[in-house]
């Protein structure tokens, strides 16, 4: 069919009201915003590597897994040939096939971390001009809703309990000890009590650095008693270096995670209620951080346990931010013990 002279006048008169140059349909042009100088597209295989070397070590290890789980099933494929409805499916194989624990959810969890996982690598891919947003396959795959956590904060009498059974049974009840009592007086994670270090001590303010998930750093004010220890811990077992790990084994080697296995592997054993909970060092935080809250609000409990100020889902936490004085504060009512960061009050006259 060929057009009628009415024909191209419409639509010279169409594209001049879209602002188009009739010169600009001709020849070929490059398909959904891509431009032609734009990097080749890697292969799953290709890219796993880079961005390994882009994100911070604790991130590759936690995702290190469900990338090779990617690798075995796309491996030399292009990433721009990997459907959301292929991610999808692996997903629901990696939650089928997740390793059953006591404390397992169904697989959920794995699900969830792989995509995640599978969303890290399309992020940096979108960020490096490889790939169009539009077009990131893992944003486009929902990851599982999350199931409310199990944890809560533990009563005092099995607090004692437990800490009765650290400190009596094992082969170096001194280091468990220790390690208990770091969490149950800072609220740290693991992974911030496994990266303190000799330097990381300020022994005049009473104070630790702890460098937690997220990259971030924060001093936290610990007990006099504590602090005794650490210090005692670092002179006894350490290598002299301020830059070493600090908690360590009699023989000098630093502790690891497995450390945690065996301490919580023995309370579990030993009592009941804890193996029925499958408590862990993380039930200590929120025992401490709901202590904090209940007798010192929120803004406090937000900052004695490292949250961000940002992000939060109560708007009100933006208006009650406490400072390094008021978390030393609720430690010392905690520990019943005075701290350097808490200004002493003057004592009112039974008259007054």
């Amino acid at each position: 069919m060929t057009a009628t002279t009415q024909d191209l006048e419409a639509a010279r008169l169409l594209l001049s009201r879209l602002g188009v140059d009739p010169a600009e349909l001709v020849g070929e042009t490059p398909t959904d915003g891509a431009s032609d100088d734009r990097p080749p597209m890697p292969t799953i295989a290709e890219w796993i590597p880079v961005v390994a070397e882009l994100v911070s070590a604790s991130t590759a290890s936690s995702y290190g897994s469900y990338w090779k789980k990617a690798q075995a099933e796309w491996g030399e494929r292009p990433m721009d040939m990997v459907t959301a409805t292929e991610i999808k499916a692996m997903a629901e194989h990696v939650r089928r096939t997740a390793r059953v624990r006591r404390n397992s959810r169904g697989g959920r969890n794995a699900a969830e971390n792989f995509i995640a996982a599978v969303r890290c690598l399309y992020k940096h891919l979108v960020n490096d001009g490889r790939l169009d947003e539009r077009a990131n396959p893992a944003m486009r795959v929902t990851k599982p809703r999350r199931n409310a956590s199990t944890r809560r904060a533990i009563a005092p009498d099995r607090v004692s309990e437990l800490n009765d059974v650290v400190a009596s049974t094992g082969d170096d009840p001194e280091l468990d000890a220790l390690v208990c009592r770091l969490h149950e007086e800072s609220a740290c994670r693991r992974g911030g009590a496994l990266a303190l270090r000799g330097r990381d001590l300020d022994r005049t303010q009473c104070m630790i650095l702890l460098r937690e998930k997220g990259e971030t750093e924060r001093w936290q004010p610990v007990s006099r008693t504590l602090m005794r220890h650490l210090i005692a811990h670092f002179d006894e077992r350490g290598d002299g270096n301020l830059e070493s790990q600090l908690l360590r084994y009699a023989s000098g080697k630093p502790i690891t995670s497995r450390r945690y296995d065996y301490i919580f592997g023995r309370v579990q054993h030993e009592l009941e209620w804890a193996r029925a909970l499958q408590v862990s060092a993380h039930w200590l935080r929120h025992t401490t951080l709901t202590w904090v809250e209940r007798n010192f609000g929120i803004g406090v409990a937000r900052a004695y346990a490292g949250h961000a100020e940002s992000g939060s889902d109560l708007t009100t936490t933006t208006y009650v931010k406490a400072d390094l004085s008021e978390v030393a504060e609720a430690l010392a009512a905690l520990t019943g013990e005075p701290h350097p960061l808490v200004p002493a009050r003057p004592q009112r006259s039974a008259t007054e």
